[in-house]
């Protein structure tokens, strides 16, 4: 279990990528972790690799597209009688394609997935930080969370909730010493979009998970509202948000088109 002084977080999304590195951010700088995803051995063998930092970890296998996934996971720590003090919702899922085209399936876990399980999670476990007068949530959205994505629709729109979402709490929990931040990276070196479908899109890595990590965890300790992570992300979320969206829209279609 977890020792005595250490503060401990739960990280969705945990076998991979920027989940993962989130992961080696909070247990250098000294927390137990809760590691959850569907794919337990590389969840094992970063426990493993936590111990260097003196983090215990335990491995909880979840898959948040499934309806009542999050609640499960709630549970689950409740049984161990396990308080959690950081909340990191990094679990999401793309796709890549036109919007009648698309397996309804596929839309249907990105729903549940990027919106229902990251809201209900939240929900669940929030009560108990503002109880204690302690706690960060750290929200994982995306520069997608600015505009409009044609060829990603739902997947960009699911982003502008999460980034909702993650400002309107962050102004609601002013004061509890809760605070609530919303990590939006812009393309980054992960498996991403090749698991969205999309190996081929014209988009190429302009930061590392590890970076991404890096820069969203020392906002959350910072208590910050909205971190974008790279300048030219930052110059792009703001034309999204900003710029005309019949500029925006064609220019965000051929950005997710293939070659």
């Amino acid at each position: 279990m977890t020792g005595p002084t250490r503060p401990l977080a739960l990280v969705t999304g945990a076998s991979g990528g920027i989940g993962a590195d989130l992961a080696r951010e909070l247990a250098k700088d000294g927390h137990d972790l809760v590691l959850s995803a569907r794919t337990v051995p590389a969840m094992e063998a970063l426990a493993a690799e936590l111990e260097r930092y003196g983090a215990t970890s335990i491995v909880i296998a979840a898959d948040l597209a499934k309806p009542g996934a999050a609640a499960e996971l709630a549970g689950a720590l409740e049984a161990r009688g396990l308080q959690i003090d950081v909340l990191v919702n990094n679990a999401g899922l793309g796709g890549v394609g036109r919007f009648d085209q698309m397996d309804p399936q596929r839309v249907s876990d990105m729903l549940t997935i990027n919106v229902v399980a990251l809201t209900e999670l939240t929900r669940l476990l929030a009560p108990g930080m503002v109880a204690r007068r302690r706690g960060k949530v750290l929200l994982v959205a995306s520069t997608a969370s600015f505009q409009p994505g044609p060829r990603m629709a739902v997947y960009f729109a699911t982003k502008a909730y999460v980034l909702s979402l993650g400002e309107a709490l962050a102004y609601e929990l002013r004061g509890t010493g809760v605070t609530v931040t919303t990590l939006c990276p812009g393309g980054t070196a992960t498996n991403f979009f090749k698991a969205a479908g999309a190996s081929e899109i014209a988009l190429q890595p302009a930061m590392s998970a590890a970076e991404v990590a890096r820069l969203g965890y020392r906002a959350m300790q910072a208590g910050r509202r909205v971190v974008i992570t790279g300048m030219l992300n930052r110059i792009l979320a703001l034309g999204g948000r900003y710029a005309p969206h019949s500029l925006t829209l064609p220019a965000t279609a051929a950005l997710m088109s293939r070659r």
